[in-house]
């Protein structure tokens, strides 16, 4: 099966890891001739951590002459593209419900990222509470759950778990600028411990940190440098807002550490407060400093949540497992009967509509864009796809332009 999977780049992050990963073993252990096409412009792969036998990579404007059997968006930016490839059913592969990733000032992207949710595709989700949600907004749709694995060669589960008699040892993982993973929370947290403590902070760049915190930092790291770090720590502290499977608390369980984390969306897939690790409140630093005082002092407890946690991870399937299932979840999708996008544009019309009217106090320029809409429905979907990203791009460039006279 030819299918195209549409990336906004190839710069490494965890959501790009996971999709390379699936890429490569569908390529190679499935049988399916897979290509990556990046969206944005760009003159060679930036992944210099690791080769991509057996995969294509283009550009859009390649990939818009070739034809596919299923092409696949990753991205809420990469589904505005997604049309615009010849093939013969078109999927989403969606690793969180992507409009919380932006603040309340950001409402032309939370608006974009919404409306994707209504386009007429099948839905590939790695988190049950995505799968729920999907169900529900879009009960017309299939939704597949495939849960992401963890490679088992570079994380590998240690034999057994040691007790450590010295100083804590805490991990504090994360980009620090992206305000839902609070990395500087977590380092103040950290920071506020009475007991003995050594910090280790992991960042991709030091972007958001000051100039004390960014001393102390390391990375990027490898994925083989990040298991040697997890397996001289004791306890990970993630105080995520927005998190889609959350993956790094599970990466370090296989390498004998626990976790403190928030309630965060996706903590639920694997994590169990006094069994595994501990689940604080957010924005309750002073209660989290406490608890990992209580590690420290404690031994016997810690032992217990990184032996617990070892358990867990030894029952997590591995990435071959996973991306078993995830061919198997877009063989079937390939089969299934291409759905009526005139069924989707009400919904897509009608929070088109929403937003543009909590955008601008449904302003003379924004009702025009909202008359245009209703004229969309008499059209093709393909330029329906089209015409909302033209909207976007106006609404947001007439956001930019800083025009106060209502018009």
């Amino acid at each position: 099966m030819r299918v195209a999977i549409l990336l906004k780049d190839l710069q490494l992050s965890g959501g790009v890891s996971v999709v390379v990963t699936h890429a490569r073993n569908l390529a190679r252990h499935h049988g399916f001739d897979v290509t990556l096409v990046t969206t944005e412009v760009q003159e060679e792969p930036d992944w210099p951590y690791e080769a991509l036998p057996h995969l294509r990579i283009m550009g859009l404007p390649e990939a818009r002459q070739a034809s596919f059997d299923l092409a696949v968006s990753t991205w809420w930016e990469t589904a505005y593209s997604l049309f615009q490839l010849d093939a013969g059913r078109h999927a989403s592969f969606v690793q969180s419900l992507e409009d919380r990733f932006y603040e309340g000032h950001e409402s032309v992207e939370r608006l974009s990222a919404r409306l994707t949710l209504d386009l007429p595709v099948a839905f590939v989700t790695e988190a049950g509470w995505i799968a729920e949600s999907l169900e529900q907004l879009r009960p017309d749709a299939s939704v597949h759950l495939v849960r992401n694995g963890i490679d088992k060669e570079v994380f590998s589960p240690v034999d057994e778990v040691r007790a450590h008699d010295g100083p804590l040892r805490v991990l504090v993982e994360g980009s620090p600028d992206s305000w839902f993973k609070s990395v500087g929370s977590a380092v103040k947290a950290v920071d506020g411990m009475h007991e003995p403590h050594e910090l280790k902070l992991v960042c991709p760049s030091r972007n958001g940190l000051g100039p004390a915190d960014a001393a102390r930092a390391i990375g990027p790291l490898t994925q083989p440098e990040l298991a040697e770090v997890y397996s001289n720590t004791d306890v990970l502290v993630k105080l995520s807002r927005v998190e889609g499977m959350y993956g790094p608390p599970l990466e370090a369980f296989h390498r004998g550490a626990t976790c403190v984390t928030t309630e965060v969306t996706g903590h639920d897939e694997y994590i169990r407060h006094g069994a595994n690790a501990l689940i604080c409140d957010w924005d309750d630093l002073a209660g989290t400093s406490a608890q990992l005082d209580m590690l420290a002092r404690d031994r016997d407890l810690l032992l217990r949540l990184r032996e617990g946690a070892l358990a867990t991870a030894k029952g997590w399937p591995g990435w071959e497992e996973s991306s078993a299932r995830f061919a198997e979840a877009l063989t079937e999708i390939a089969r299934e009967p291409r759905p009526d996008p005139y069924e989707q544009l009400p919904n897509m019309l009608q929070s088109l509509r929403v937003g543009l009217e909590q955008e601008r106090g449904a302003r003379p320029h924004y009702r025009r864009v909202v008359a245009d809409a209703d004229r969309w429905q008499k059209v093709n979907s393909l330029p329906v796809v089209s015409q909302l990203l033209s909207a976007r791009r106006a609404i947001k460039a007439r956001r930019g332009a800083g025009n106060g006279d209502g018009s």
